[in-house]
């Protein structure tokens, strides 16, 4: 069973699905921004919240690469949204009060020595740094979990990384990801979370996810999926160039307590269960006698057929081999036939 285990709480193979509010930037640079969408996904029972670290000057250089979601560059966002790093203490603090797990994404190796200073449980690199081999590998030093997204990679390039975290012995999640925000349900691919799983066996797989609703996230529950992230802020009004993707507190809820049910339902074989008795004892359907039947008369579909309910000796199943063998004694009309009725 492939298990990471962060601030105590296991995630993997027969765990809950651990849901991950990623408020990223979405409070754009407002710490009571922030600690609104904490209190908002605690109060949802969210058990994990996520923001960024970025320090631009480590992490870029002047730019006026605009993102597709955006209007405005790359670098002009992250220099009005950055926390500094006493903000950032103060929202981890505050997490933690909530009883939550803090992580953040680290862009540069200053914000992953930064989140260090902090004792973070465990980290979070962003599909943009899933081939930044030298940044995962600075990472990966702390030896802390590490949980790393997987959007704009392939498998070759997906399996350099996870070398990578195997040499430090650092214990690892991947999560499936499609980098279009938003991303059109036909382009999500959950079938790479049963390729991740096939080619990386010793991983925990996740999806990390920005599509519109929550309905990629559950079916990833379905076929294994251990972690779900989706963006989340408080108010979908609010500006931001994730807050399209972004889940508000209903959605999150519902993710929370519908990844939960999918995971309970999800596993098993097909046999009968014990407690399934009840409704056996009414629903199937037994021989009985159609009408009065006597000793020595021979079974048929005139004088036996199956009808409910299934207290009886003799199920539907077993009708056809009761046909043509003889009546051992006289048999009342709508009577259950029983295994000593049959003399032959």
């Amino acid at each position: 069973m492939n298990v990471i285990e962060i601030a105590g709480r296991r995630i993997g193979d027969g765990c809950i699905p651990l849901v991950i509010a990623e408020i990223g930037i979405n409070h754009e640079g407002n710490l009571n921004k922030a600690f609104k969408m904490v209190n908002d996904a605690a109060d949802c029972g969210c058990e994990c919240v996520k923001i960024q670290t970025h320090i631009i000057e480590d992490e870029m250089v002047p730019n006026d690469v605009v993102p597709g979601n955006a209007k405005e560059s790359i670098w002009k966002i992250m220099e009005r949204c950055a926390l500094s790093e006493k903000e950032e203490r103060l929202v981890k603090e505050h997490v933690e009060s909530k009883g939550m797990i803090f992580l953040s994404t680290p862009f540069s190796r200053a914000a992953a020595k930064r989140l260090e200073r902090m004792r973070v449980k465990a980290y979070k690199i962003g599909s943009g740094d899933c081939n930044n081999y030298p940044l995962i590998d600075y990472v990966a030093s702390f030896g802390k979990p590490v949980i790393l997204s997987t959007g704009m990679n392939d498998i070759s390039s997906i399996a350099i990384a996870v070398d990578i975290l195997r040499k430090r012995k650092t214990p690892y999640a991947l999560m499936h990801c499609t980098s279009i925000y938003p991303t059109p349900y036909n382009k999500v691919r959950l079938g790479a979370i049963l390729e991740l799983k096939k080619t990386f066996s010793d991983a925990v797989v996740g999806l990390s996810d920005h599509s519109l609703s929550n309905y990629p996230c559950l079916g990833a529950v379905a076929l294994g999926a251990s972690i779900l992230a989706r963006h989340f802020t408080s108010d979908k009004s609010w500006p931001g160039p994730d807050i399209e993707i972004s889940m508000d507190p209903p959605a999150l809820k519902d993710l929370i307590t519908g990844s939960r049910i999918i995971f309970e339902a999800s596993g098993g074989s097909k046999e009968i269960l014990p407690e399934e008795k009840p409704t056996i004892d009414f629903a199937y359907a037994c021989v009985v006698s159609i009408k009065d039947i006597k000793a020595g008369d021979k079974f048929s579909e005139d004088n036996i057929w199956v009808k409910r309910p299934g207290t009886g000796e003799i199920k539907a199943e077993h009708f056809n081999g009761l046909i043509g063998r003889t009546a051992y004694c006289d048999i009342p009309k709508d009577k259950q036939i029983k295994w000593r009725h049959i003399g032959d």
